[in-house]
């Protein structure tokens, strides 16, 4: 019998949160306590904003429901240990959709695993190797909830960087937001020795710290990070636009791009043009419009135009073309 009401509480509510109903006897049995007990318990959940729904009968069952809020959850061992390592291996590769909400949740559900779990998490982490697309750089995990704890919690961030060219430095920042761009991570920060506001690739991050020290968040100069990022890397690459056009419909061809290079357009005579502007190398940009599968016209730049072509007769003579 459990006597101890809180953890008797997060039993029931951990049976609940099984997707099937449960007899009122069935809980009663399960929990070592009268009926009665198992009815003031629920009454007890309802308040703390869990929607049980109770069904009539000779032995009333009761139900977890959808409600208006998320209550908190209640996971046994092997539940928390395969979401931790779900997450892990999502946030370890910028992955188009896993945002820095999961990052979030992976740093507040290891924060909370006791050593055991955390161990296990990190042995089947280390036994799997994720098959990735590799236009992404690989991060350690532990890098992506070092730093969204310390974007949710105000907290000054202290890591080493090494630039593009191999240049490493020590920072001391005020975290803003990690953004994923479907490649890669970034982070979002305002640098207290330069005095400014800075992005940094997060896989060239390195012992990242939390110093513990509080801050007042700033005002970013754009208002949000994923746009002063777009404007950053604009300033940091020799950007080019391109138009391109395809007989698909854009819905089609959107769903063969990643949403980073842009979106396409319908056209009035039907298909779709793409016009965006990218800092990665024509060859690269080449390879994947002809990754879609559809047919496509490259209208500009001139470069392009001229990859594309020698591209193509490349193909054409690897399959033993004239």
């Amino acid at each position: 019998m459990t006597t101890d009401t809180p953890a008797r509480l997060l039993t029931l509510l951990s049976l609940l949160q099984t997707p099937r109903e449960w007899p009122g006897g069935e809980l009663a049995g399960r929990l070592g306590v009268s009926r009665r007990t198992v009815r003031r318990d629920i009454d007890r959940l309802r308040e703390l904003g869990y929607p049980v729904q109770a069904t009539r009968g000779s032995d009333g069952g009761y139900r977890l429901v959808a409600g208006k809020a998320m209550p908190p959850l209640v996971l046994d061992d092997e539940e928390a240990v395969a979401i931790a390592v779900g997450l892990r291996a999502g946030a370890g590769h910028a992955v188009e959709g896993v945002d820095e909400a999961s990052v979030r949740a992976l740093a507040k559900l290891e924060q909370v695993l006791p050593a055991r779990l955390r161990h296990r998490v990190s042995t089947l982490q280390a036994a799997t190797t994720p098959l990735v697309s590799g236009d992404g750089a690989s991060i350690a995990p532990e890098t992506l909830t070092v730093m969204a704890s310390t974007v949710a919690g105000q907290e000054r961030l202290r890591f080493s960087y090494r630039a593009g060219d191999g240049t490493e430095t020590r920072r001391l920042t005020e975290p803003h937001r990690l953004v994923s761009t479907g490649r890669r991570w970034y982070l979002v920060a305002y640098d207290l020795d330069r005095a400014d506001w800075r992005t940094f690739r997060v896989d060239r991050v390195s012992e990242p710290f939390a110093t513990g020290a509080r801050f007042t968040p700033r005002e970013l100069p754009t208002g949000s990070a994923a746009e002063y990022l777009r404007q950053s890397m604009h300033r940091q690459q020799g950007t080019y636009g391109f138009t391109v056009t395809f007989a698909e419909s854009a819905d089609v061809v959107a769903g063969r791009l990643p949403a980073w290079l842009g979106a396409p357009e319908p056209l009035d005579g039907g298909g779709c043009r793409l016009r965006a502007s990218t800092g990665d190398r024509v060859e690269w940009l080449a390879v994947r419009l002809l990754m879609t599968g559809f047919e496509f016209v490259v209208r500009e730049p001139a470069e392009l135009v001229d990859c594309v072509r020698e591209l193509g007769a490349r193909l054409n003579r690897a399959a033993g073309g004239a």
